[in-house]
Protein backbone atom coordinates (compact mmCIF):
# COMPACT_ATOMS: atom_id res chain seq x y z
CA UNK A 1 0.00 0.00 0.00
CA UNK A 2 1.11 3.73 -0.34
CA UNK A 3 2.10 5.15 2.04
CA UNK A 4 1.16 8.86 0.51
CA UNK A 5 -1.43 11.27 2.13
CA UNK A 6 -3.89 12.85 -0.41
CA UNK A 7 -5.80 16.19 0.22
CA UNK A 8 -8.39 16.78 -1.94
CA UNK A 9 -9.10 20.27 -2.53
CA UNK A 10 -10.68 22.07 -5.60
CA UNK A 11 -11.14 25.98 -5.25
CA UNK A 12 -14.57 25.30 -6.61
CA UNK A 13 -15.95 23.89 -3.12
CA UNK A 14 -16.05 27.31 -1.90
CA UNK A 15 -19.16 27.91 -4.48
CA UNK A 16 -21.02 26.34 -1.29
CA UNK A 17 -22.04 29.22 -0.26
CA UNK A 18 -25.79 29.80 1.33
CA UNK A 19 -24.97 33.60 1.26
CA UNK A 20 -24.25 36.72 3.74
CA UNK A 21 -25.26 35.95 7.35
CA UNK A 22 -25.36 32.30 7.45
CA UNK A 23 -22.76 30.46 9.46
CA UNK A 24 -21.19 28.00 7.18
CA UNK A 25 -19.16 31.02 5.35
CA UNK A 26 -16.84 29.20 2.70
CA UNK A 27 -13.93 31.64 3.68
CA UNK A 28 -13.23 28.95 6.33
CA UNK A 29 -12.57 26.48 3.90
CA UNK A 30 -10.12 28.70 1.70
CA UNK A 31 -8.46 30.27 4.77
CA UNK A 32 -7.95 26.21 5.81
CA UNK A 33 -6.12 25.73 2.69
CA UNK A 34 -4.33 28.82 2.98
CA UNK A 35 -3.05 28.14 6.21
CA UNK A 36 -2.36 24.42 5.41
CA UNK A 37 -0.21 25.89 2.53
CA UNK A 38 1.64 28.84 4.77
CA UNK A 39 2.91 25.88 6.71
CA UNK A 40 4.42 23.59 3.29
CA UNK A 41 1.48 20.84 3.68
CA UNK A 42 0.77 21.44 0.32
CA UNK A 43 4.08 19.86 -0.65
CA UNK A 44 3.84 16.83 2.10
CA UNK A 45 1.00 15.28 0.24
CA UNK A 46 -0.48 14.74 -3.05
CA UNK A 47 -3.05 17.78 -3.34
CA UNK A 48 -5.84 15.97 -6.24
CA UNK A 49 -8.90 17.63 -7.54
CA UNK A 50 -11.57 14.68 -7.61
CA UNK A 51 -14.45 14.55 -10.29
CA UNK A 52 -18.04 15.63 -9.23
CA UNK A 53 -20.15 13.05 -7.84
CA UNK A 54 -22.77 11.98 -10.85
CA UNK A 55 -26.09 10.68 -10.46
CA UNK A 56 -25.26 7.34 -10.21
CA UNK A 57 -23.18 8.05 -7.44
CA UNK A 58 -25.25 10.20 -5.73
CA UNK A 59 -27.87 7.27 -5.94
CA UNK A 60 -25.95 5.38 -3.15
CA UNK A 61 -27.63 7.27 -0.58
CA UNK A 62 -30.13 9.47 -2.28
CA UNK A 63 -33.43 9.55 -3.65
CA UNK A 64 -33.68 10.51 -7.71
CA UNK A 65 -36.56 12.82 -6.90
CA UNK A 66 -34.42 14.76 -3.99
CA UNK A 67 -31.32 14.71 -6.45
CA UNK A 68 -33.47 16.12 -9.11
CA UNK A 69 -35.00 18.64 -7.18
CA UNK A 70 -31.49 19.70 -5.91
CA UNK A 71 -30.73 20.48 -9.32
CA UNK A 72 -33.95 22.17 -10.63
CA UNK A 73 -33.66 24.68 -7.38
CA UNK A 74 -29.78 25.13 -8.14
CA UNK A 75 -31.29 26.09 -11.96
CA UNK A 76 -33.93 28.40 -10.38
CA UNK A 77 -33.22 29.13 -6.73
CA UNK A 78 -36.03 31.41 -6.19
CA UNK A 79 -38.57 28.56 -6.81
CA UNK A 80 -37.49 27.14 -3.86
CA UNK A 81 -40.54 26.56 -1.37
CA UNK A 82 -38.99 24.79 1.48
CA UNK A 83 -39.76 21.27 0.06
CA UNK A 84 -36.97 18.86 0.24
CA UNK A 85 -35.67 20.49 2.81
CA UNK A 86 -34.54 23.20 0.54
CA UNK A 87 -34.92 27.07 0.65
CA UNK A 88 -35.06 27.20 4.54
CA UNK A 89 -33.23 29.05 7.40
CA UNK A 90 -30.95 26.81 7.33
CA UNK A 91 -30.63 25.52 3.83
CA UNK A 92 -31.47 28.28 1.64
CA UNK A 93 -31.03 27.60 -2.16
CA UNK A 94 -28.31 29.55 -4.14
CA UNK A 95 -27.86 28.86 -7.98
CA UNK A 96 -24.98 26.55 -8.27
CA UNK A 97 -25.68 24.53 -5.06
CA UNK A 98 -25.90 21.38 -7.39
CA UNK A 99 -23.06 21.32 -8.87
CA UNK A 100 -21.13 22.73 -5.42
CA UNK A 101 -22.56 19.90 -3.72
CA UNK A 102 -21.75 17.35 -5.98
CA UNK A 103 -18.25 18.55 -6.36
CA UNK A 104 -17.72 17.85 -2.66
CA UNK A 105 -19.55 15.05 -2.63
CA UNK A 106 -16.88 14.16 -5.00
CA UNK A 107 -14.08 14.89 -3.45
CA UNK A 108 -14.97 12.19 -0.43
CA UNK A 109 -15.90 9.51 -3.45
CA UNK A 110 -12.71 10.14 -4.45
CA UNK A 111 -10.68 10.24 -0.91
CA UNK A 112 -12.30 6.67 -0.41
CA UNK A 113 -11.67 5.41 -3.66
CA UNK A 114 -7.65 6.28 -3.59
CA UNK A 115 -7.98 4.61 -0.14
CA UNK A 116 -9.17 1.58 -0.64
CA UNK A 117 -7.61 0.79 -4.07
CA UNK A 118 -3.86 1.41 -2.13
CA UNK A 119 -3.51 4.94 -4.75
CA UNK A 120 -3.32 6.70 -0.89
CA UNK A 121 -3.27 5.35 2.88
CA UNK A 122 -4.95 8.36 4.01
CA UNK A 123 -7.19 10.88 2.37
CA UNK A 124 -8.54 14.57 3.77
CA UNK A 125 -11.08 16.31 2.21
CA UNK A 126 -11.98 19.37 5.13
CA UNK A 127 -15.00 20.23 2.67
CA UNK A 128 -16.66 16.90 3.60
CA UNK A 129 -18.18 16.05 6.41
CA UNK A 130 -21.84 17.37 5.89
CA UNK A 131 -23.40 14.28 7.78
CA UNK A 132 -27.00 15.88 8.06
CA UNK A 133 -28.11 15.23 4.73
CA UNK A 134 -30.82 12.56 4.67
CA UNK A 135 -31.71 10.83 1.69
CA UNK A 136 -34.72 12.63 0.57
CA UNK A 137 -34.03 15.87 2.12
CA UNK A 138 -31.49 18.27 2.82
CA UNK A 139 -30.65 19.18 6.68
CA UNK A 140 -28.44 21.45 8.75
CA UNK A 141 -26.46 23.60 6.38
CA UNK A 142 -25.91 20.20 4.15
CA UNK A 143 -27.26 19.32 0.92
CA UNK A 144 -25.68 15.90 -0.27
CA UNK A 145 -23.86 13.44 2.69
CA UNK A 146 -20.56 13.30 1.34
CA UNK A 147 -19.38 11.20 4.32
CA UNK A 148 -22.24 8.67 3.74
CA UNK A 149 -21.50 8.24 -0.15
CA UNK A 150 -17.96 7.68 0.82
CA UNK A 151 -18.94 4.91 2.72
CA UNK A 152 -21.64 3.75 0.14
CA UNK A 153 -18.24 3.52 -2.12
CA UNK A 154 -16.06 1.42 -0.20
CA UNK A 155 -19.12 -1.11 0.45
CA UNK A 156 -19.51 -0.93 -3.12
CA UNK A 157 -15.48 -1.49 -4.00
CA UNK A 158 -15.99 -4.15 -1.51
CA UNK A 159 -15.18 -3.46 1.65
CA UNK A 160 -17.00 -5.84 4.29
CA UNK A 161 -16.38 -3.65 6.99
CA UNK A 162 -15.78 0.18 7.46
CA UNK A 163 -16.50 2.37 10.66
CA UNK A 164 -17.26 5.45 10.71
CA UNK A 165 -16.37 7.49 14.00
CA UNK A 166 -17.83 11.31 14.07
CA UNK A 167 -16.94 13.87 16.78
CA UNK A 168 -18.84 16.82 15.48
CA UNK A 169 -21.00 18.60 18.57
CA UNK A 170 -24.15 17.56 16.28
CA UNK A 171 -25.17 14.14 15.79
CA UNK A 172 -23.95 11.90 12.38
CA UNK A 173 -27.60 11.37 12.11
CA UNK A 174 -27.49 11.26 8.28
CA UNK A 175 -24.84 9.23 8.50
CA UNK A 176 -26.42 6.93 11.11
CA UNK A 177 -29.55 6.97 8.94
CA UNK A 178 -28.51 5.38 6.24
CA UNK A 179 -26.99 2.97 7.46
CA UNK A 180 -29.42 2.12 10.39
CA UNK A 181 -29.70 -1.68 8.73
CA UNK A 182 -26.38 -2.26 7.42
CA UNK A 183 -24.38 -4.50 9.58
CA UNK A 184 -20.95 -3.60 7.50
CA UNK A 185 -21.23 -0.51 8.75
CA UNK A 186 -20.97 0.93 12.66
CA UNK A 187 -21.37 4.14 13.26
CA UNK A 188 -19.98 6.01 16.39
CA UNK A 189 -21.30 10.02 17.21
CA UNK A 190 -19.92 11.67 20.06
CA UNK A 191 -22.11 14.52 20.01
CA UNK A 192 -23.54 17.39 22.34
CA UNK A 193 -27.07 16.00 24.09
CA UNK A 194 -29.76 15.99 21.55
CA UNK A 195 -31.70 17.76 24.53
CA UNK A 196 -29.62 20.77 24.22
CA UNK A 197 -29.02 20.83 20.34
CA UNK A 198 -30.12 20.30 16.89
CA UNK A 199 -30.81 17.60 15.45
CA UNK A 200 -32.24 16.57 19.01
CA UNK A 201 -30.92 12.84 18.13
CA UNK A 202 -28.67 10.81 18.86
CA UNK A 203 -29.22 8.98 22.25
CA UNK A 204 -27.50 6.08 23.50
CA UNK A 205 -30.40 3.82 22.93
CA UNK A 206 -30.10 4.43 19.04
CA UNK A 207 -28.25 1.26 18.15
CA UNK A 208 -29.18 -0.22 14.76
CA UNK A 209 -32.05 -1.60 13.13
CA UNK A 210 -32.72 -5.08 13.06
CA UNK A 211 -30.41 -7.61 12.20
CA UNK A 212 -27.59 -4.83 12.60
CA UNK A 213 -28.06 -4.20 16.36
CA UNK A 214 -25.18 -2.23 17.83
CA UNK A 215 -24.42 -0.43 14.21
CA UNK A 216 -25.11 2.76 16.00
CA UNK A 217 -23.37 3.95 18.36
CA UNK A 218 -24.25 7.09 20.19
CA UNK A 219 -22.61 9.35 22.82
CA UNK A 220 -24.42 12.04 23.84
CA UNK A 221 -22.50 14.61 26.00
CA UNK A 222 -23.51 17.03 28.39
CA UNK A 223 -23.45 20.80 27.17
CA UNK A 224 -20.41 22.05 29.20
CA UNK A 225 -18.05 19.18 28.61
CA UNK A 226 -14.22 20.17 27.99
CA UNK A 227 -11.37 18.79 26.99
CA UNK A 228 -10.79 16.41 29.92
CA UNK A 229 -14.42 15.05 29.93
CA UNK A 230 -14.31 14.88 25.66
CA UNK A 231 -11.05 12.90 25.72
CA UNK A 232 -12.29 10.25 28.54
CA UNK A 233 -15.55 10.24 26.29
CA UNK A 234 -13.77 9.15 23.35
CA UNK A 235 -11.46 6.80 25.12
CA UNK A 236 -13.91 4.75 26.73
CA UNK A 237 -16.00 4.00 24.16
CA UNK A 238 -14.23 4.13 20.58
CA UNK A 239 -10.90 2.28 20.83
CA UNK A 240 -13.01 -0.90 21.83
CA UNK A 241 -15.27 -0.98 19.51
CA UNK A 242 -12.79 -0.36 16.96
CA UNK A 243 -10.76 -3.49 18.07
CA UNK A 244 -13.91 -5.61 18.23
CA UNK A 245 -15.40 -4.25 14.43
CA UNK A 246 -12.37 -4.61 13.22
CA UNK A 247 -12.57 -1.90 9.99
CA UNK A 248 -11.05 -2.31 6.60
CA UNK A 249 -11.32 1.08 6.63
CA UNK A 250 -11.80 4.35 8.78
CA UNK A 251 -13.46 6.98 8.26
CA UNK A 252 -13.78 9.94 10.48
CA UNK A 253 -15.47 13.59 10.85
CA UNK A 254 -13.51 16.23 12.27
CA UNK A 255 -16.27 18.60 13.03
CA UNK A 256 -14.68 21.97 14.64
CA UNK A 257 -17.64 22.91 16.20
CA UNK A 258 -16.89 21.28 19.65
CA UNK A 259 -14.86 24.26 20.82
CA UNK A 260 -15.05 26.72 23.37
CA UNK A 261 -15.60 29.66 20.90
CA UNK A 262 -18.17 28.04 18.71
CA UNK A 263 -20.79 30.36 18.41
CA UNK A 264 -23.92 27.74 17.62
CA UNK A 265 -23.32 25.13 20.41
CA UNK A 266 -22.19 24.87 24.01
CA UNK A 267 -19.19 22.10 24.50
CA UNK A 268 -16.25 23.78 25.38
CA UNK A 269 -13.28 22.07 23.69
CA UNK A 270 -9.99 23.37 22.78
CA UNK A 271 -7.87 23.32 20.06
CA UNK A 272 -5.63 21.02 21.50
CA UNK A 273 -7.92 18.37 22.09
CA UNK A 274 -9.24 18.70 18.78
CA UNK A 275 -5.62 17.89 17.66
CA UNK A 276 -5.35 14.81 20.22
CA UNK A 277 -8.48 13.22 18.76
CA UNK A 278 -7.30 13.59 15.01
CA UNK A 279 -4.05 12.25 16.61
CA UNK A 280 -5.72 9.28 18.22
CA UNK A 281 -7.83 8.46 15.25
CA UNK A 282 -4.95 8.22 12.71
CA UNK A 283 -3.12 5.95 15.29
CA UNK A 284 -6.47 3.54 15.39
CA UNK A 285 -6.60 3.42 12.02
CA UNK A 286 -3.04 2.26 11.82
CA UNK A 287 -3.84 0.06 14.86
CA UNK A 288 -7.01 -2.08 13.13
CA UNK A 289 -7.57 -0.94 10.15
CA UNK A 290 -4.34 -1.19 8.31
CA UNK A 291 -3.31 2.38 8.16
CA UNK A 292 -6.52 3.37 6.01
CA UNK A 293 -8.24 6.56 6.86
CA UNK A 294 -10.25 8.59 5.40
CA UNK A 295 -10.58 12.10 6.96
CA UNK A 296 -13.41 14.53 6.82
CA UNK A 297 -14.37 18.48 7.85
CA UNK A 298 -17.69 18.92 9.12
CA UNK A 299 -19.00 22.05 11.40
CA UNK A 300 -17.59 24.66 12.75
CA UNK A 301 -18.20 28.51 12.35
CA UNK A 302 -15.85 30.24 14.42
CA UNK A 303 -14.57 30.61 10.84
CA UNK A 304 -10.38 32.19 11.59
CA UNK A 305 -9.45 31.49 14.98
CA UNK A 306 -10.57 27.99 15.06
CA UNK A 307 -11.48 25.95 12.10
CA UNK A 308 -8.29 26.48 9.93
CA UNK A 309 -6.22 25.90 12.95
CA UNK A 310 -8.40 22.61 13.62
CA UNK A 311 -8.11 21.42 9.95
CA UNK A 312 -4.77 22.25 9.37
CA UNK A 313 -3.34 20.07 12.37
CA UNK A 314 -5.65 17.03 10.66
CA UNK A 315 -3.71 17.53 7.19
CA UNK A 316 -0.13 17.56 8.93
CA UNK A 317 -0.94 14.35 11.02
CA UNK A 318 -2.38 12.33 7.97
CA UNK A 319 1.01 13.70 5.98
CA UNK A 320 2.90 12.69 8.87
CA UNK A 321 4.11 16.55 9.25
CA UNK A 322 2.41 17.20 12.47
CA UNK A 323 2.76 21.12 13.56
CA UNK A 324 3.81 21.33 17.05
CA UNK A 325 1.21 23.06 18.73
CA UNK A 326 3.47 25.98 20.18
CA UNK A 327 4.16 26.61 16.39
CA UNK A 328 4.00 30.41 15.46
CA UNK A 329 1.36 30.61 12.78
CA UNK A 330 2.74 32.49 9.99
CA UNK A 331 2.65 35.54 9.11
CA UNK A 332 1.90 35.74 5.27
CA UNK A 333 -1.19 33.67 6.42
CA UNK A 334 -2.27 35.90 8.86
CA UNK A 335 -2.01 38.93 6.84
CA UNK A 336 -4.10 36.95 4.33
CA UNK A 337 -7.08 36.81 7.12
CA UNK A 338 -6.59 40.40 7.41
CA UNK A 339 -7.07 41.12 3.78
CA UNK A 340 -10.31 38.45 3.21
CA UNK A 341 -12.05 39.21 7.03
CA UNK A 342 -10.85 42.20 8.35
CA UNK A 343 -10.73 40.29 11.30
CA UNK A 344 -6.93 39.46 13.61
CA UNK A 345 -5.87 35.68 13.43
CA UNK A 346 -4.71 33.43 16.55
CA UNK A 347 -1.01 33.76 16.96
CA UNK A 348 0.22 30.10 18.00
CA UNK A 349 -1.45 26.67 16.93
CA UNK A 350 -2.56 25.72 20.48
CA UNK A 351 -5.39 27.52 22.87
CA UNK A 352 -2.53 26.40 25.97
CA UNK A 353 -4.05 23.60 26.99
CA UNK A 354 -2.57 20.37 27.76
CA UNK A 355 -4.77 17.56 26.19
CA UNK A 356 -5.06 14.73 29.43
CA UNK A 357 -7.75 13.14 30.72
CA UNK A 358 -8.79 10.14 33.75
CA UNK A 359 -9.15 6.88 31.89
CA UNK A 360 -12.10 5.07 32.07
CA UNK A 361 -10.37 1.70 32.78
CA UNK A 362 -8.22 3.11 35.55
CA UNK A 363 -10.48 5.42 37.05
CA UNK A 364 -13.65 3.65 37.02
CA UNK A 365 -16.88 4.78 36.92
CA UNK A 366 -18.63 7.50 38.82
CA UNK A 367 -22.28 7.06 39.21
CA UNK A 368 -22.72 10.39 40.43
CA UNK A 369 -20.67 12.03 37.89
CA UNK A 370 -23.39 13.32 34.48
CA UNK A 371 -20.27 12.59 32.26
CA UNK A 372 -19.47 9.18 33.32
CA UNK A 373 -23.66 8.57 33.15
CA UNK A 374 -23.01 9.42 29.71
CA UNK A 375 -20.54 7.15 28.86
CA UNK A 376 -22.10 4.29 30.66
CA UNK A 377 -25.42 4.42 29.55
CA UNK A 378 -23.61 4.62 25.66
CA UNK A 379 -21.44 1.38 26.80
CA UNK A 380 -24.79 -0.72 28.17
CA UNK A 381 -26.61 -0.15 24.63
CA UNK A 382 -23.55 -0.69 22.52
CA UNK A 383 -21.00 -2.71 24.03
CA UNK A 384 -23.18 -6.34 24.11
CA UNK A 385 -23.67 -6.33 20.76
CA UNK A 386 -20.20 -6.57 19.93
CA UNK A 387 -19.64 -8.95 22.70
CA UNK A 388 -18.07 -6.64 24.88
CA UNK A 389 -18.44 -6.34 28.37
CA UNK A 390 -19.83 -2.46 29.42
Amino acid sequence: MSGRTQLMWDEAVTGYDFGPGHPMDPVRLALTMRLAEAFGLDRAVEVVAAKSAGDSTLRLVHRSDYIDAVRRVSAAPKTADGSYGLGTEDDPAFAGMHEASALIAGQSVGAAEAVWRGEAQHAVNFAGGLHHAMPGSASGFCIYNDASLAVARLLELGAERVAYVDVDVHHGDGVQTAFWDDPRVVTISMHEHPRTLFPQTGWPEETGGPGAEGSAVNLPLPAGTGDEGWLRAFHAVVPELLAAFRPQVLVTQHGADTHFEDPLAHLAVSLDAQRAVAESCHRLAHEHADGRWVALGGGGYAIVDVVPRSWTHLVGIAAGRPIPPESLVPEEWLHHVYARTRQTGPGRMTDGRPATWRDWDETGYDPADRLDQAIRATRMAAFPAHGLMP
